[in-house]
């Protein structure tokens, strides 16, 4: 089961921090469909924030079609995202490599978070154009927020 960590100096309202961390869980395979969300109190006890915060993250991945609400029984996985994909491994291990050439070469995680994003945000304008929908994109870490 996946354990939400909220960063209230981030500035990323806490609803979006939890879909946020939902979504990284489904792109890494930790969460699979079938797999039971923590209840809507379980959140609330575990990181001290409004309940209604929890239920409005459970919306927002529910109307994006990844969990599904059983009343009584709690939130669910419908679907995982990256599934399917042949290359994921391939291209998983290629990346540990360069992060791997990049810890050798004296780069910290910040610095290698930096570089990593910046040359997303390139590819992306010169695919997209800068500030296209499918644009340029923020980095997002699982652990950011503001309670919102």
């Amino acid at each position: 089961m996946i354990e939400y960590r909220i960063d209230r100096r981030s500035g990323v309202a806490t609803y979006l921090q939890l879909v946020h961390q939902t979504k990284h869980a489904l792109r890494l395979g930790l969460l699979e469909p079938g797999d039971r969300l923590p209840t809507a109190r379980e959140v609330v006890e575990a990181l001290a924030i409004n309940p209604n915060t929890v239920l409005k993250a459970y919306r927002e991945l529910e109307h994006e079609g990844l969990v599904a609400g059983r009343r009584g029984l709690g939130t669910f996985v419908r679907r995982s995202l990256g599934e399917g994909r042949a290359t994921d491994a391939r291209l998983r291990s290629e990346l540990t490599t360069w992060m791997a050439q990049a810890r050798a070469e004296g780069l910290e995680k910040d610095d290698i978070t930096a570089l990593f994003t910046a040359v997303l945000e390139t590819l992306d304008a010169e695919q997209y154009g800068p500030g296209a929908p499918d644009g340029p994109r923020r980095t997002i870490q699982t652990d950011q927020g503001d309670e919102g």
